[in-house]
């Protein structure tokens, strides 16, 4: 097939999206004729011309290819070739408040135009795939959820581990996150929270008493993490996936997460499940979960086993053929 897919995150962030980006590309592109398309970078003038030119006028003029793939809810409104667009969750219209004033006021004008022009919508769990019919009112039939993966190459139970005592948070640091609670139910334990994850927005910060913010780590020192860990905390309030669920999981961390959602889903019963909004039921999962620390680990081990790359790409290119015949 000749897919052109949209690159811009890979110029913006290291974090899931370009993570999804790099793996499904990794695996697209020895068979198939990709072309990468992309526009601009992090700053406020590419910004606003991307938003307000690129992404809804000039990505809609592409042709020469058999479908065009916007990983983001950033797209065309009116493609000249088949679209398809990935929905990582709507935490923005769950959650304006955690979101900066610009992205609050465009994405939800933005996002459903863009997947009414869609012929499919790929989103990254069942929960995400509900939300997206629900809020936005797309038909069922459009919208397929096909899971997001992990590196078994990288991360996995061998290898060296981190030295300490610790908890380990990873994300980017803003309001989702929900690293405040998450602070002060390890500093109630007496134990140090050591937070992975690049600056975000909504003046979220990783200090203060317990806690040790590391900043972004490559992926080696990401696993050698895990793997040192006594827990791995993912207390977010709302999540499309949740790429350290799996991780940690894959490192043979127990893993603390929010019941509900797709945390609950990609969790899939391998992990202490809690009240995000409790630092109490944190600090009671945190326990539960070192105390069940060889139990979770081979639980963690089979549910992260679950989740492939390699499945996730023929997945995708099933949707590609679907949304171009």
């Amino acid at each position: 097939m000749r897919v052109a897919v949209d690159t811009t995150p890979l110029r913006l962030t290291g974090a899931g999206t370009a993570r999804y980006l790099r793996n499904l590309l990794a695996r697209l592109e020895p068979d198939h004729d990709v072309r990468r398309v992309a526009f601009g970078g992090p700053g406020k003038a590419s910004v606003l011309a991307r938003e307000l030119a690129w992404y809804p006028f000039a990505l809609g003029r592409l042709g020469g290819v058999d479908v065009l793939h916007c990983p983001t809810y950033y797209g065309p409104v009116r493609p000249r070739v088949p679209l398809v667009v990935t929905v990582l969750d709507l935490s923005v219209i769950r959650h304006p408040e955690a979101f900066p004033r610009w992205t609050r006021t465009a994405v939800p004008v933005v996002a459903p135009r863009v997947l009414r022009a869609a012929r499919r919508i790929l989103a990254i769990s069942e929960f995400t795939r509900s939300e997206v019919v629900e809020l936005l009112g797309m038909p069922e039939e459009k919208v397929v959820a096909v899971p997001l993966a992990v590196e078994p190459e990288t991360f996995r139970p061998d290898g060296e581990a981190a030295d300490g005592e610790y908890v380990l948070a990873v994300g980017t640091l803003e309001p989702r996150k929900n690293l405040a609670r998450l602070a002060e139910a390890t500093r109630r334990l007496g134990v140090e929270l050591r937070v992975v994850g690049a600056s975000g927005w909504g003046g979220v910060t990783a200090g203060g008493e317990g806690v040790r913010w590391l900043g972004r780590v490559d992926d080696e020192e990401l696993a050698r993490l895990y793997r040192g860990a006594a827990v791995a905390a993912y207390p977010s309030l709302y999540e499309g996936f949740g790429f350290p669920i799996v991780e940690a999981m894959a490192c043979g961390a127990p893993v603390v997460t929010s019941r509900g959602g797709a945390t609950e889903e990609v969790a899939g019963g391998a992990a202490v499940l809690v009240d995000p909004l409790d630092p109490a039921s944190i600090v009671a999962g945190i326990e539960g979960a070192g105390a069940r620390r060889g139990e979770l680990r081979e639980l963690g081990f089979a549910r992260a086993a679950a989740f492939s790359w390699d499945e996730t790409a023929r997945r995708t290119v099933e949707v590609y053929r679907e949304a171009s015949g």
